[in-house]
């Protein structure tokens, strides 16, 4: 069912066979609720699946960016168990509402993309998708469908059914007005927008991060209010970085990318805290959820051993990116790196020129690590370097040492943390 292209309406509907899942409401709901954040109602979710009836769970995303990471493939997990129990999932493609942009968590209006950075972004985005979901069993639709079709009285009588307050309890929304930080009107279309998207499709249940709730409830909101049986809101939570403290995110550098080479992602896996472990296999790794709770339970009784758990979560998770042999390959590479301290054999080449501070008397390190791209930025680069995690041939940057000779520097290979290399080649 799943469609490569923009699919017509009839391309991407969803099958009208019905097939239940085997297993009881209570096995289901066992399934369902394993990491999540929040299911509202879940006394209506547990009637639904009560019927025997397969039920229709949505997704929708809006194509922002072109490279997913782990944070953003934890709704896709939850999907996937959807599908494995005989759900119909319906994957929305947000081309229509990214015209707008979701406000979530904003303090400001968000920068419209363009339709070329939409279509652009979005083709990267379902592919990497696909990796996770079953593309026989997954009915891909762009909001654009019906969208882009409104007319003004049909956007007016969309927007009849909310009111000013209702909008302004988001708390984006309430904190922007307390603090008479700007409000575009268009803004306020974007929760009716996803709201009218879970209409079109007769959603059983959305899913979304925790800050996605107030849009979802508005889904749950208008479907009442139009006569239809409403969906039900199941959020998740946030799935914190490498550092183990903040959200994962590109920006913060603390991220798993879906695109990683098997070896980095092998090792930004082992490098996780431990007491990550256990929500990582429930988040993101395809384990089932009794593997995941027999897991969970061995780590706390001391049964199982740190190690050797997190060896398997990262074995699991570069399999389902990459293949097994991948996952085999990254795992030897890991071994020469930390167990042998051997360095990598294929360590990139960075052709650079060494320019002295003829007052500082050497080459600026922070600005040289964010060049080759081992620092997102200067700034990060000194933090590396105040902690220890920055080598030059092998040897220990010294905290708050900025500026080395040319000469130390030329034809050396750089080391920020465990396992980021770089040989640099004088230009």
């Amino acid at each position: 069912m799943y469609c490569a292209g923009r699919p017509s309406i009839g391309c991407a509907m969803i099958p009208n066979e019905r097939i239940g899942s085997v297993l009881s409401t209570a096995e289901q709901l066992h399934i369902i609720e394993s990491g999540v954040d929040q299911i509202t109602p879940e006394a209506d979710l547990a009637k639904k699946l009560d019927t025997g009836m397969p039920l229709t769970i949505k997704l929708g995303v809006d194509p922002t960016a072109p490279d997913l990471h782990l944070g953003h493939a934890v709704p896709l997990r939850k999907m996937r168990q959807f599908q494995d129990m005989g759900h119909r999932v319906v994957l929305i493609i947000g081309d229509g509402t990214a015209l707008i942009g979701d406000p979530s968590g904003r303090n400001s209006t968000r920068p419209p993309l363009s339709r070329e950075q939409i279509k652009a972004n979005a083709s990267t985005y379902v592919e990497q998708a696909m990796k996770i979901l079953d593309p026989e069993k997954t009915s891909l639709r762009w909001n654009s469908e019906w969208l882009l079709s409104l007319d003004l009285e049909g956007l007016l009588k969309l927007a009849s059914k909310f009111t000013v307050a209702r909008i302004l309890e988001r708390d984006d929304f309430s904190n922007r007005y307390k603090a008479q930080e700007p409000i575009a009107m268009h803004e306020f279309l974007y929760p009716i927008m996803q709201a009218y998207d879970s209409v079109i499709i007769e959603a059983d249940v959305e899913m979304g991060g925790r800050d996605q709730l107030f849009n979802l409830l508005a889904g749950r909101e208008l479907m009442e209010k139009l006569g239809m049986e409403p969906q039900i809101a199941l959020t998740l939570p946030l799935l914190e970085g490498l550092d183990g403290v903040r959200k994962m995110s590109k920006s913060y550098g603390n991220y798993i990318g879906l695109t990683d080479t098997p070896e980095d992602m092998f090792g930004k896996v082992m490098s996780i805290p431990d007491e990550l472990m256990v929500k990582y296999f429930r988040l993101a790794s395809t384990v089932s959820v009794d593997e995941a709770d027999a897991i969970e339970v061995g780590l706390a009784d001391g049964s199982l051993h740190p190690n050797k758990v997190k060896r398997r979560l990262a074995a699991n998770i570069v399999a389902l990116y990459h293949d097994e042999g991948a996952a085999a390959a990254a795992e030897e590479a890991f071994d020469r790196v930390f167990k042998e301290h051997v360095a990598p054999t294929d360590i990139p080449l960075a052709h650079v020129a060494l320019i002295e501070d003829a007052e500082k008397g050497g080459v600026y390190l922070p600005a040289l690590l964010a060049q080759i791209k081992l620092a997102t930025s200067s700034t990060d680069a000194r933090h590396l370097i105040d902690g220890g995690g920055v080598k030059v041939a092998g040897e220990t940057v010294e905290p708050h040492v900025y500026f080395l000779p040319a000469t130390q520097l030329a034809g050396v290979t750089l080391q920020v943390g465990k396992r980021k290399f770089v040989r640099l080649v004088i230009a």
